[in-house]
């Protein structure tokens, strides 16, 4: 038997079909073109190419941003807006022919790095993607939380806690979200929210790894911009420890290559705990850019 992932990107889609033991047997994908019915079309072609290459049929599972409400049936919540108020899982299933199971790609991450990865073995696994976006998944037990309205883990449209108007931090007042409210975490801890702090105090706007490869050079504004993403990262999962103290907690996206993060938050998150002690690993996904596929995949348990 083989699981078919989908991974459904706001510039990619990936299809990947793995075996029982989790192991690669097929993987393809192609731009995202950008709009529904090319979309759907585009998820079709893939899940149909993998299928081929593996040489079987297999479930589906699809992970994407945001999240379909339980009560519309329609999606809502996603970077890629025009997915929002469409009906894309049923849309997929009368493409496909057949039953499809689909969760938000940071509660992909979550079960793939619970299941066999970084958070493998742990109770309760809080995995955060921080990287063009920011969102959070949740999983207890090796299953994924969902929630009673769908959006349990949803953590990077909550406001960055403890903002302060004290230079230099300047997070006051908050910059207004695409969401439509203002400070949200994913304007603070996401990729391009660490390029847009680093653009209001610097000469000229950076991409993310240049402005991590100037600290490490000892540019002074860059060695700030680094510190203040890790301690507002650092505050924000804070918040995470308070609430659901996890076993483990794993980073993915693009700034989670950041090595810096991994000796720099265990010292920023005891400052907002309500505990005097703090012993939880942070680690980045072992999955690496594959968690997504694979947690997708994994939509679907072992018989």
């Amino acid at each position: 038997m083989i699981r078919i992932g989908v991974d459904f990107g706001g510039t990619k889609i990936e299809a990947a079909a793995l075996d029982n033991e989790g192991r690669f047997v097929a993987r393809v994908r192609q731009p995202n073109p950008g709009g529904y019915e090319a979309a759907l079309d585009a998820v079709a072609h893939l899940i149909a190419e993998a299928e081929s290459q593996a040489g079987a049929s297999g479930t589906v599972g699809v992970g994407c941003p945001g999240s379909r409400s339980p009560k519309s049936g329609l999606m809502r919540n996603a970077n890629s807006v025009w997915l929002n108020g469409k009906p894309f899982l049923a849309d997929l299933e009368k493409r496909l022919e057949r039953k499809v199971r689909m969760a938000n790609d940071a509660d992909c991450l979550a079960l793939s790095e619970a299941t066999d990865g970084a958070g493998a073995g742990a109770d309760v696994v809080f995995a955060a993607i921080v990287g063009t976006g920011c969102g959070g998944g949740l999983t207890m037990g090796g299953a994924l939380v969902v929630g009673a309205n769908g959006v349990a883990g949803e953590w990077g449209h909550n406001p960055l806690p403890w903002a302060s108007a004290v230079p230099p931090y300047d997070e006051l007042p908050a910059p207004r979200c695409w969401c439509g409210r203002d400070g949200c975490l994913e304007l603070w801890v996401s990729g391009k929210g660490f390029e847009a702090d680093h653009a209001r105090r610097a000469a000229q706007p950076m991409r993310a790894e240049a402005i991590v490869a100037a600290a490490r050079a000892s540019d002074a504004t860059a060695e700030d911009s680094l510190g203040f993403y890790i301690g507002r990262l650092g505050r924000g999962l804070a918040t995470i420890v308070n609430l659901l103290d996890p076993d483990v907690i794993v980073l993915g996206g693009g700034m989670s290559n950041v090595d810096e993060l991994y000796d720099g938050l265990p010292l920023v998150i005891p400052q907002f705990i309500f505990s005097d002690a703090f012993a939880t690993p942070i680690r980045p996904a072992m999955h690496g850019d594959s968690s997504g596929v694979r947690g997708a995949a994994w939509l679907w348990p072992p018989p």
